[in-house]
């Protein structure tokens, strides 16, 4: 009988979290242009230096969404996505348990580091459920503000270097950035100095504190940007690879409302006695 009720709680935890998805996908934020919508519709030229404004993913919401992993290199089993481990780090993948990609584990036995609510950090924060984000330049710096959980981050661009080596720098959740414009409609930035807190995606993919994460934004026109990721981490990997490749993004409204998206440790708790626990046989 237990075992029935367990197989039946899954199925429609199963059902449940599929409705979510596909609802969280088809809502629209108020005042959000995809381009589904813009049929005939030329864009104006990309202004000279200018990654500024309110960014929506470019196909909506759900192709930004990665649950299998960085959305270039998804967790799916495919020889041409398996990425170069060294054998630490297949090591340190190997004892990750996400609830997503081929090494999935039921709901109860996840080991992520963000259902206990722990920061997302960089680059995890544009890898796994990217939504809107804002970026802001300054006469010093760019600031991006990221809907999930109601993060920022500076990227500094006054001529500042980034740490040489881990001995010098406080390990950060976020790192530290450095950017500056490598043409009139490509910014680069550079990031270091990562604790090892944190995973790079929704599959559980390791980094270690020799993480060095590239971020390039090129302006195509005056309402789409694209976004690419390039990670190197030499401890857990043999070489760079590129974790989300051209994301299109579209610029919207500058009074467009940007959600509050919150992990909530007493709702994750509720959710984990509730539903996780019982449905993975925990308690019994």
């Amino acid at each position: 009988m237990r075992k029935r009720l367990a197989a039946s709680v899954i199925g429609l935890m199963a059902v449940l979290m599929f409705s979510a998805l596909a609802r969280a996908q088809e809502n629209r934020q108020p005042g959000a242009v995809y381009d589904a919508d813009i049929k005939g519709q030329k864009s104006a030229p990309a202004p000279k230096r200018d990654i500024s404004g309110i960014w929506e993913s470019a196909k909506g919401p759900g192709d930004a969404v990665q649950a299998n992993g960085a959305k270039a290199m998804p967790s799916d089993g495919k020889a041409d996505h398996a990425l170069p481990f060294t054998p630490a780090g297949e090591t340190e993948f190997k004892a990750h348990k996400p609830g997503f990609g081929v090494t999935a584990v039921p709901s109860a036995f996840i080991n992520d580091p963000v259902d206990i609510c722990d920061p997302q950090g960089f680059p995890r924060i544009v890898l796994h459920n990217f939504r809107t984000s804002q970026i802001v330049q300054t006469a010093k710096s760019v600031l991006i503000l990221y809907e999930f959980n109601k993060k920022w981050r500076t990227i500094w661009t006054d001529g500042r270097e980034l740490p040489k080596d881990m001995d010098t720098t406080e390990p950060r959740w976020w790192g530290y950035s450095v950017g500056n414009w490598v043409d009139d409609y490509t910014f680069v930035a550079e990031s270091f100095g990562f604790n090892d807190k944190t995973w790079l995606d929704n599959a559980g993919r390791p980094h270690s504190d020799a993480l060095k994460v590239e971020e390039r934004y090129h302006r195509v026109d005056g309402d789409h940007l694209e976004m690419t990721i390039t990670i190197e981490d030499p401890k857990m990997y043999t070489k760079p690879w590129v974790a989300l490749d051209k994301l299109p993004l579209r610029l919207q409204s500058p009074s467009f409302d940007i959600r509050e998206m919150e992990c909530s440790p007493s709702e994750t708790a509720e959710y984990n006695k509730e539903f996780s626990n019982p449905a993975s046989g925990v308690g019994k």
